[in-house]
């Protein structure tokens, strides 16, 4: 009997609870329901429907942010008697005044232009909100929505004074920056590290969305000012410095960021992860002599660090680059920089983890110092390295191959280049020796063999490798077709290969000759292109440009306007320090030519720039093309 009984209410229990899941699932569809069809009105400020539906989503879900909308709603609408009956009607369900309530009702008479009644309001809102730092928070919150951003600090600065172990650093700082009050917010945010070093991320953070809308600089100025003046008054405070440092990354000043990071290491001894990243955005930016400062630094610490190695490898490489790509008053001596890279590798030995400085010691010996002899030997050497991968191997023969090409020996350069296709059939290597090998036989005057395997590589899965096949492809068949004795391209397949042999001046030449026997031919734009590379290899960067600014003004809707036009805005931004008009060349590039293999890149260092040097784009569709959306009436 009893058994049935426990069984009776069991089963009475397990209905009861399905009764009340079911009504709860019912509610909340009704909530979705009512609650989209609300916001859908109430975005397309259709508010005399969205306003009844907002009150009984509030009803049903007793989110204050849906009562907020309702209130906007009745406030567009003028109904302001209605608003202040609905927030009496909520305020009389209450033990005592709700805050949050006061606060709207607050905001509704300043709606209606009743400025002394609604500060009486605020001033009990603030007065009644118990001291716990969640209630000052939530008070604090309801103003923040109304955008009354005085009187959110206001509460924040009563809650500093009868809490004193909550200081509110963090939310006093937003409320400034909302008021723009840099100078208290800058305060703020630097109390609150000096307190609690682990708050640097989130301060950081912050800073950087506050300093994408510091047009005029005005706060960013104001930034250095008060660091520095911090770092001097309390030197043992460093997440000063650390913040410092960062601020001198986010605006590219490698210099200053290194010379406070190796200050900070000097006394904290932990700073070498962040050294070595320093050299690695130094150098990825093209500022090897910074990059160079950082790594050797690293390297004079010796074994103590465990970036030593890694250091070592990486100066090495930030010198082989400054000599290859700087002018002659920045250059060290060749022979100089051969000799680290023997020492150097004498002291690693050859192995798998030194294959990069393998190849950049090769490449210095033979198209540098003219030692070809000595670079295959280097490489050969390298070849011996057991258990190399096939990339790896085909790295070495690759480079071996290119110091055949600029020796003369195209037998043994073609050699090498189809075993390094053979054995790299599925990866990337193998497209990219397929397309030198290509180039081969264009220099050497094969042209429909070349075209043939340019046309395959068009579909390569390397956007840069089938581009410049699709080009070198265009400008074989377009120059063929015309003229049966192919004599331009000859001459300008010849020039190609000089320059490759790094002799500018034949090749220049040679370019020269192509003007003057070939007035107005359609190879024009491929030799004003040409001439800039060889004058960017000579460091002649405003020569280069005047050639390239030819190209963008008279063949803006040739193949090479965009190579042009990339080519242009890394010239200024990293050669010629004319970050601004690199800056609106690169939008330029998103405009004029959304379809470039270079826009993702062109758009990734605008938005770089654009955080260093912001500015406010006029044409909104601009900022699309930028934000790499796509507008509607596009589709």
């Amino acid at each position: 009997m009893m058994y049935k009984k426990i069984k009776y209410f069991i089963s009475i229990a397990i209905l009861f609870f399905s009764l009340n899941a079911v009504q709860a699932q019912n509610r909340q569809n009704e909530i979705q329901t009512n609650s989209k069809l609300a916001l859908s009105y109430y975005n397309t400020k259709d508010y005399e429907k969205a306003a009844p539906l907002l009150l009984e989503v509030y009803h049903l879900s007793r989110n204050g942010y849906y009562f907020r909308l309702y209130l906007t709603s009745l406030i567009e609408l003028g109904e302001f008697e209605q608003a202040a009956d609905q927030i009496q009607n909520e305020v009389n369900k209450q033990q005592a005044p709700d805050p949050e309530f006061l606060i709207h009702w607050g905001y509704v008479l300043k709606a209606q232009k009743k400025t002394e009644e609604a500060q009486e309001k605020y001033r009990q809102a603030v007065e009644l909100t118990q001291p716990n730092k969640g209630n000052y928070l939530i008070t604090s919150n309801a103003f923040m929505q109304w955008q009354e951003f005085e009187w959110a600090k206001k509460v924040y600065l009563k809650g500093r004074e009868t809490i004193p172990q909550e200081q509110f650093y963090y939310e006093l700082a937003r409320a400034n920056l909302y008021l723009r009050n840099y100078d208290q917010m800058l305060e703020e945010y630097l109390n609150l590290i000096k307190q609690d070093e682990t708050q640097l991320n989130r301060v950081q953070s912050a800073l950087a969305s506050a300093m994408r809308i510091d047009v005029d600089d005005g706060l960013r100025s104001g930034f250095r000012e008060q660091i520095l003046k911090r770092i001097q008054s309390e030197p043992n405070v460093t997440a000063y410095n650390r913040l410092l440092i960062w601020f001198f990354l986010q605006e590219k000043q490698f210099a200053g960021a290194l010379r406070q990071s190796i200050a900070l290491d000097r006394r904290t001894g932990e700073e070498d992860t962040q050294i070595f990243q320093l050299g690695q955005m130094a150098l990825n930016n093209q500022m090897y002599t910074e990059a160079e400062r950082a790594f050797n630094y690293l390297t004079e610490k010796g074994d103590a660090t465990p970036f030593y190695i890694p250091a070592f490898v990486q100066n090495l490489h930030a010198s082989y680059l400054r000599f290859t790509t700087g002018s002659e008053e920045e250059q060290t001596d060749g022979n100089q920089l051969a000799g680290n890279f023997s020492s150097g590798l004498d002291m690693l030995g050859f192995h798998a983890g030194t294959l990069g400085l393998i190849t950049d010691y090769a490449h210095l010996l033979a198209f540098h110092l003219g030692e070809t002899e000595k670079a295959v030997a280097v490489l050969e050497k390298g070849l011996e390295i057991p258990r190399l991968k096939p990339e790896e191997s085909g790295m070495l023969k690759t480079e071996m191959a290119d110091i055949n090409v600029f020796a003369g020996d195209v037998w043994e350069a073609t050699l090498l280049y189809s075993q390094v296709i053979d054995a790299n059939k599925n990866n990337s290597l193998g497209d990219d020796v397929k397309l030198k090998k290509a180039k081969l036989g264009y220099f050497m005057g094969n042209f429909s063999w070349a075209k043939a395997q340019l046309d395959v590589l068009k579909a390569s899965t390397s956007k840069l490798t089938a581009n410049d096949a699709m080009e070198l492809s265009m400008l074989i068949g377009n120059n063929l077709s015309m003229d049966s004795t192919a004599v331009p391209l000859q001459l300008f397949a010849r020039a190609d290969l000089l320059f490759f042999r790094n002799k500018e001046t034949e090749a220049m030449a040679t370019l020269d000759s192509i003007a003057e026997l070939y007035p107005y031919h359609t190879l024009t734009d491929n030799i004003l292109l040409r001439k800039a590379k060889i004058e960017i290899d000579l460091t002649n960067f405003e020569t280069a440009a005047g050639y390239l600014q030819e190209i963008t003004d008279n063949f803006s809707y040739g193949l090479l306007a965009d190579d042009a036009l990339y080519m242009l805005a890394d010239l200024y931004n990293y050669q010629l320090d004319e970050k601004e008009k690199a800056k609106e060349l690169y939008r330029d590039m998103l405009t004029r030519h959304p379809g470039s293999v270079f826009t993702e890149e062109s758009r990734d260092k605008f938005r770089e720039l654009r955080e260093i040097y912001p500015d406010v784009l006029n044409n909104p569709r601009e900022e699309l093309i930028i934000q790499d959306t796509v507008p509607d009436e596009a589709n």
